[in-house]
């Protein structure tokens, strides 16, 4: 592999059941990408339909598809993550395997790359999903990231995007991260930018992706905000939970002394001096929670780099004309 002729592009695709798909939108790639130097990375994430024979078959046919085939369905961030490791491009642009991005719109988002970015982010403006189901949940979603990570953009969602490969080298991929790549580039310094991609409707297979998926982009941008402010710092979000706790078990007990002495009440009945006591409890919890997010930042910080997905198996171009 580091002896691999290193392309100008690589065209990296998930796949999860989408059989049908495939074959259409391979031939639209390569008719697109005419005249370039490109290879495209198919990444089967444990498909049941017969998605990996269609894959062999199109590269039995088609010198520049490689494929990954990983042991079961790891999720989209995995099999993209697998993607961005094993792609020789230098510029890596991933698109969904379902047909709804449009691969014209690939030389569009090189050009735009070619301004002076490092990452080109797809905005789906014409959205052809179901309006309640899939297109008011993104707004929300893409709003509120936008308001959280301050990088604002309008279709965080949106699998096409064109990428600088070493702008990925340093961004690990956990959960449904795959969407916040942008913000977590930006925070390294990165130049980010947007453009109006062609969005289609689908005519094959049915949607992996549902309502329940704002959850968990909810969750994960959570943990982005987090790694942002605190993942070299924990103490600071653990110590400061800690100093209110102190502060307000303060505060309760000294207002169990002052109606101890002003109004003579019993202090040993006072629910407060027990709250008091609970928030003390509490703060010296906090405090120790943060000293030992601090030992485990360091152990993540300092430990092997370990993927988050298990590959089958890697299939060459040659290997497939081979046989």
């Amino acid at each position: 592999m580091d002896n691999a002729h290193q392309p100008e592009l690589s065209v990296v695709i998930p796949v999860f059941n989408e059989a049908d798909n495939l074959p259409g939108l391979h031939n639209e790639i390569v008719q697109t990408l005419e005249g370039m130097d490109y290879e495209i990375l198919y990444i089967d994430d444990g498909s049941g339909d017969g998605s990996f024979e269609v894959l062999s078959d199109i590269q039995k046919t088609c010198p520049r598809v490689r494929l990954i085939r990983l042991r079961r369905n790891f999720g989209q961030t995995a099999a993209l993550s697998a993607g961005f490791r094993y792609a020789r491009g230098k510029i890596i642009v991933p698109l969904d395997a379902d047909g709804q991005n449009d691969p014209a719109d690939i030389p569009r988002l090189i050009e735009k790359l070619d301004q002076g970015y490092d990452i080109v982010s797809g905005w789906r403006k014409d959205r052809k999903d179901n309006l309640l189901t899939r297109t008011l949940p993104s707004r929300a979603a893409n709003w509120l990231i936008g308001r959280i990570t301050g990088v604002r953009l309008h279709d965080y969602g949106c699998t096409l995007k064109a990428y600088r490969a070493e702008s990925l080298k340093p961004i690990r991929l956990y959960g449904e991260m795959h969407r916040f790549i942008p913000a977590l580039a930006r925070w390294g310094g990165e130049k980010v930018t947007e453009m109006v991609v062609n969005h289609r409707p689908r005519t094959a297979g049915n949607t992996k992706y549902g309502l329940n998926r704002t959850f968990k982009v909810i969750l994960d941008l959570m943990t982005i905000k987090f790694l942002a402010s605190f993942s070299t710092k924990p103490i600071y979000i653990f110590g400061g939970l800690g100093g209110l706790c102190f502060l307000g078990a303060i505060v309760s007990g000294l207002t169990v002394i002052l109606m101890k002495v002003v109004q003579n009440l019993s202090m040993n009945r006072n629910p407060l001096l027990i709250i008091s006591m609970m928030l003390m409890t509490a703060a010296i919890q906090f405090v120790l929670m943060g000293l030992l997010a601090e030992i485990l930042v360091r152990t993540y910080h300092e430990s092997q780099d370990r993927p988050i997905y298990m590959i089958d198996k890697i299939i060459e171009p040659t290997e497939t004309l081979n046989a």
